[in-house]
């Protein structure tokens, strides 16, 4: 599903290119509201980390900024986070529009479900702490599978206009936890096998949109046989409901865990797409 030959190289080669790289453990200044109780050592494997425990935000930056920043969930089932091939990989492309770009490593929820939206709302206080440093007027949310779950609970659960994206950008996500559609496994790791009809209720991010909800910018390819594309197609259906701006762009084949695949065929269609829309962005 990840490329590996495409992505060993990946961490040497950022260094190249950025303007300006830094890096923030998430919580050096602050205890964190919840713990995730993972006694396990971390363990980075190069494409992926597992048994997140020390959260981080890796922020490049422009050398000439649009007015444009990200932050990225790679995806990973919430047992994993894939910041090599869902993450980091993309840097260059966003920083070459001038876009600022951070990568968050953020914490598993091992059972404890409010963890990587505690890890979310965390990052984007870093980055509102260094709007004017990093000259963006407007931050998004990118997410890929269970990192796209995340990236449409962030959109679609925040308490005030300080936690509110301007718009997200979602990877072959996962969004709801509805049985009959969902990604199981990303499911029972955050809400665990035996959820509360409520949980599912709240998790199920196409039940949660609203008139307020970010604008949203949506890629999956129809064959996907690990997350079904109707997790995409009824959040797309929410949103038009509720009236707010929403591209999605759906590829006949393709499967799973494209986003670091160079090989995709439709790499350079949705490349093109999406540097469209964000130039958009700026223009509003």
């Amino acid at each position: 599903m990840r490329h590996l030959l495409f992505s060993l190289f990946l961490f040497s080669a950022l260094s190249s290119f950025a303007q300006k790289k830094e890096v923030f453990h998430l919580w050096a200044d602050a205890k964190a509201p919840t713990s995730n109780e993972i006694t396990k050592e971390e363990t980075n494997h190069g494409l992926y980390v597992e048994n997140v425990t020390d959260p981080v935000l890796t922020v490049y930056v422009p050398e000439k900024p649009n007015g444009l920043a990200v932050i990225a969930c790679p995806g990973g089932s919430y047992l994993q986070v894939w910041q090599g091939s869902e993450g980091h990989n993309l840097a260059e492309w966003y920083n070459e529009q001038g876009i600022t770009y951070a990568v968050l490593k953020y914490r598993l929820p091992n059972g404890h479900k409010e963890v990587p939206l505690d890890d979310v709302h965390k990052a984007m206080r870093i980055m509102k702490e260094h709007q004017k440093e990093y000259g963006f007027t407007q931050i998004g949310i990118q997410g890929c599978s269970a990192g796209g779950h995340l990236a449409s609970t962030a959109a679609t659960h925040y308490a005030n206009k300080d936690e509110r994206f301007d718009f997200q950008i979602l990877f072959y996500p996962v969004i709801s936890f509805d049985p009959a559609f969902t990604h199981m496994l990303s499911r029972e790791s955050l809400i665990g096998k035996n959820a509360s009809d409520a949980d599912v209720l709240l998790y199920s991010n196409e039940k949660q949109v609203t008139k307020d909800t970010p604008q949203a910018f949506i890629l999956a390819s129809s064959d996907d046989g690990l997350v079904p594309v109707r997790n995409s197609v009824e959040y797309y259906n929410a949103l038009v409901a509720n009236n707010v701006p929403v591209a999605m762009h759906l590829y006949p084949v393709g499967g799973h865990g494209w986003c670091g695949n160079e090989k995709f065929y439709y790499r350079q269609q949705w490349m093109s797409d999406l540097r469209q829309w964000l130039a958009a962005l700026i223009k509003k």
